[in-house]
């Protein structure tokens, strides 16, 4: 699970432990993104639902606008479930939130591949005017088709997303979306996503205000690349993320035979197996302008018996 850390903060506000007894002073309930966890392996026997509610009574729900999940217990053994059933219970005291991100877990807590998620889209139901919403694991995570009208940034971390979630966020109504990022995996854990269920993305026209869009962190990167170099959607983009993936050569030379890349301020292939002469050719063709372009974090290979094997950033 390298590369992945606690959230320092969503919806542009800093993200904040709330620990009750702790001497701290509390800061405004507006001020900050609330972090609420339980430690499975703490002194502590309270467990997430007791640190809720407690949570409820100290802060004043109303002017909450953003709360992060970390772990409510062994992540790894019980779903998300009692989160999503805890936030929509809360729906008519957290009149003000605005963003959410359920699983906020480093490698310490649980491998990103062992949190078990579950059905989180009860809680865009729950909150229309929810403008961002993340999640961190894939495992048993469903997202079947939603119509939300205001939700602004949508972020699926995993080391193994189940083509079954990328059908149902491609299915969705999502009119306002403008970042849509989306970590694949691998095959091993669960990523039994393909190009083709990709294709509504890629289509242009399902979200119309989408500027951002992250494909990244899978093993077949480099058919991505080249799904994407003729793909309409891309005309509409600000900002275009393959990083994290098994992204060569390959790739790269199809991207860049493809439409023209010049108009995105941004262009992300961080962690990838690029040989330098391509490097330089992505460098040509972008940065004159004015195109920023990340290449920084070449992966490693590892050869056994004549094969070259390459590794996403985040997989188990």
């Amino acid at each position: 699970m390298s590369n992945v850390e606690h959230l320092k903060e969503l919806h542009g506000l800093p993200a904040f432990e709330f620990e009750p007894g702790s001497k701290r002073e509390l800061p405004a309930a507006d001020a900050v993104a609330w972090r609420i966890a339980v430690d499975a392996y703490g002194d502590s026997d309270v467990d997430f639902e007791e640190r809720w509610d407690h949570f409820l009574e100290t802060v004043d729900p109303a002017g909450v606008l953003a709360i992060v999940v970390g772990p409510w217990g062994e992540a790894y053994e019980s779903d998300s479930g009692l989160v999503v059933d805890c936030l929509v219970k809360a729906r008519e005291r957290l009149t003000g939130l605005r963003a959410v991100f359920i699983g906020d877990l480093e490698m310490e807590e649980a491998e990103i591949s062992w949190i078990q998620q579950s059905d989180v889209t009860p809680v865009l139901r729950a909150y229309p005017l929810l403008e961002e919403f993340g999640v961190r694991g894939g495992s048993e995570l469903r997202f079947p088709a939603v119509r939300h009208e205001r939700l602004r940034t949508l972020r699926l971390e995993t080391g193994g997303l189940p083509g079954e979630v990328v059908r149902g966020v491609a299915g969705s109504e999502l009119p306002a979306l403008e970042n849509l990022d989306i970590w694949l995996g691998v095959s091993e854990y669960g990523g039994d996503a393909t190009v083709a269920d990709l294709a509504p993305f890629l289509a242009g026209g399902g979200f119309p205000a989408l500027r951002h869009l992250g494909l990244r962190n899978s093993e077949f990167q480099d058919e991505i690349a080249a799904a994407v170099a003729g793909a309409p959607v891309v005309a509409q983009l600000t900002s275009l993320d393959l990083s994290m993936g098994v992204l060569t050569d390959e790739g790269v030379v199809a991207l860049l035979d493809g439409q023209p890349l010049t108009h995105l301020t941004k262009l992300d292939l961080h962690h990838n197996y690029l040989t330098e002469p391509i490097a330089e050719r992505v460098r040509a063709a972008l940065e004159p302008s004015g195109v920023e372009v990340d290449m920084s974090e070449p992966g490693d290979t590892w050869e056994h018996d004549g094969v070259v094997h390459r590794y996403t950033a985040v997989a188990e």
